[in-house]
């Protein structure tokens, strides 16, 4: 368990997979999709998501440069569990109404 926490731990990293995974998978469409985080910290996350490799990050050679974030196959595996974890959230919505 502790390995995993370290890996997925921190407030924004478990969302920027998620929407990854979804193909949102640009700087910009990640900040759209989560406008309360700062550039700072969507960059801090997505580089300690990088170092963990659960993404690798892909540069085009265009004029202005296009970066696209990818999940690797760890990245992948982790999905199905995230989205157990989305359904038991929405589990807990219920029950609480």
């Amino acid at each position: 368990m502790q390995v995993a926490m370290k890996k997925i731990d921190g407030k924004w990293k478990i969302i920027i997979l998620a929407y990854i995974s979804q193909n949102e998978n640009r700087f910009s469409l990640l900040k759209k999709r989560i406008p309360s985080i700062t550039d700072k910290m969507l960059s801090q996350q997505i580089k300690e998501l990088e170092q963990d490799g659960l993404l690798t990050r892909k540069i085009y050679p265009e004029i202005p440069p296009r970066v696209e974030y990818n999940l690797t196959d760890d990245g992948r595996s982790l999905i199905p569990a995230l989205e157990m974890i989305y359904k038991w959230g929405q589990d807990q919505k219920k029950i609480k109404k």
